[in-house]
């Protein structure tokens, strides 16, 4: 049987599934009800000075049939008193002690914020901290958030503050607002940091409002610039996760990944590309704390058809799998296949490829209906026509080599081989 049991850092939790810093670990009330669910731990909603927040503060994007695609949010830090975030936080581990309690944590960028806030909340008594190093909005023109984790130099000075007084696990959490997350990861690992958190929300705007002209979300006749989430933003999540497992220096650097993580194979994803655990956020905002069954239900029957005993035993598996477009083999060479037997007729594999691809789908018209086929000497195997095809494995791509060993780009060049030809 799978022991869904995760440790990181240090700190144990009975399963890998975090709830990210966000408004459903914003109060006691919240984080209790999460863990009766059943989930592993939290990352308490960030702490700093008190702030403000607007109304209203959420986006969404939709798409199809499927609401809240994507969430923006124009929400600050934690709007409630400090004392009483931590009177709350020392009642809930009191209640569930065998659960991961960490806490995020935004200071102004002097040593002394820094130290007085990591002192406080420590002497606390939580299992870690998470240094937020990536809110896009609302706090970078005050120093802070993505400001600081924006630039290599103020994010390797600000871990150095953290960690001349941490006694507990720090967590970087990287923003995604940057060309490259190694930069920032390359020099918070050099000040000391013992593990990341990737990655905090997208800089965005959502939409305007077609019949009042207001962009989304409204205050008063205003908006800003806010943070993206939710299942959209997960490929780019997915990528800059897997650079850091591709770095030598930032390889073997524990980490926590988030962003869009829906489902229970969305979370192995993550893993696969060397997340120890992941945080949940958009979800839980959707569908509530009860995702958690079938989040470890799912992952717990994979791990069992796989032959997994831990999830340790599968965390990085998939990142020697990527590597870069100049080392893929030119030789290796797919064809579309259309099983006529499932085939609907609905012509939408055709025009696609007609409009959009190779002109490599034929079409015989007919009464009742039109039949389709692939000209196997025009098929590039962009895959173009089995993404769209609306019937499952109705469309399948055959392995057809163009040559016996494999060929990468620079093998290509250094032969001198004619690009037509090939």
């Amino acid at each position: 049987m799978a022991n869904l049991h995760s440790t990181l850092l240090g700190i144990s939790s009975p399963n890998p599934f975090w709830l990210a810093s966000a408004p459903p670990t914003d109060k006691k009330i919240n984080v209790l009800r999460a863990f009766e669910a059943g989930w592993g731990g939290v990352v308490w909603k960030t702490l700093g000075d008190q702030v403000k927040n607007v109304s209203s503060r959420y986006a969404a994007i939709n798409y199809g049939n499927q609401r809240v695609m994507g969430l923006n949010n124009i929400e600050l830090i934690s709007d409630r008193p400090l004392d009483i975030n931590l009177k709350e936080i020392r009642e809930v581990m009191k209640e569930f002690p065998d659960r991961a309690m960490v806490v995020s944590l935004m200071a102004n960028t002097t040593r002394k914020d820094w130290h007085d806030l990591v002192k406080r909340v420590q002497d606390n008594g939580c299992h870690g901290l998470e240094l937020n190093f990536g809110c896009p909005h609302g706090m970078t023109e005050r120093g802070m958030g993505a400001a600081v984790g924006q630039d290599p130099a103020i994010a390797k000075m600000v871990v150095e503050w953290v960690m001349e007084v941490a006694e507990v696990p720090v967590l970087t959490k990287l923003t995604p607002n940057v060309h490259s997350v190694v930069p920032i990861a390359k020099a918070t690992l050099e000040a000391g940091t013992n593990g990341f958190a990737l990655i905090n929300t997208i800089q965005s705007l959502m939409g305007v409002d077609l019949d009042t002209f207001l962009p989304y979300p409204d205050v008063g006749g205003h908006t800003a610039f806010g943070g993206y989430c939710g299942p959209a933003v997960k490929p780019i999540a997915l990528k800059m996760l897997t650079t850091l497992g591709m770095d030598k220096t930032t390889a073997n650097t524990p980490i926590s990944g988030i962003g869009g993580v829906t489902t229970w194979r969305d979370a192995v994803e993550f893993m696969l590309l060397g997340a120890g655990n992941v945080q949940v956020c958009t979800a839980v905002m959707k569908y509530g704390f009860r995702i958690i069954n079938d989040l470890c239900s799912g992952m717990s029957n994979w791990m069992d058809e796989k032959g997994f005993v831990s999830t340790s035993e599968f965390v990085g598996l998939s990142i020697p799998k990527v590597t870069d477009w100049e080392e893929l083999d030119l030789n290796f060479h797919i064809v579309a296949n259309i099983n006529q037997d499932k085939c609907i007729h609905c012509g939408l594999c055709y025009i696609t490829c007609e409009d959009a691809s190779h002109q490599a789908i034929s079409l015989e018209k007919g009464n009742p209906y039109n039949t389709y086929s692939i000209k196997e000497e025009e098929c590039v195997g962009c895959n173009l026509c089995k993404l769209v095809c609306p019937v499952s494995d109705c469309i399948t791509m055959l392995e057809q080599r163009k040559g016996a060993e494999p060929m990468n780009w620079k093998e290509f060049q250094r032969l001198g081989l004619p690009l037509n030809e090939h």
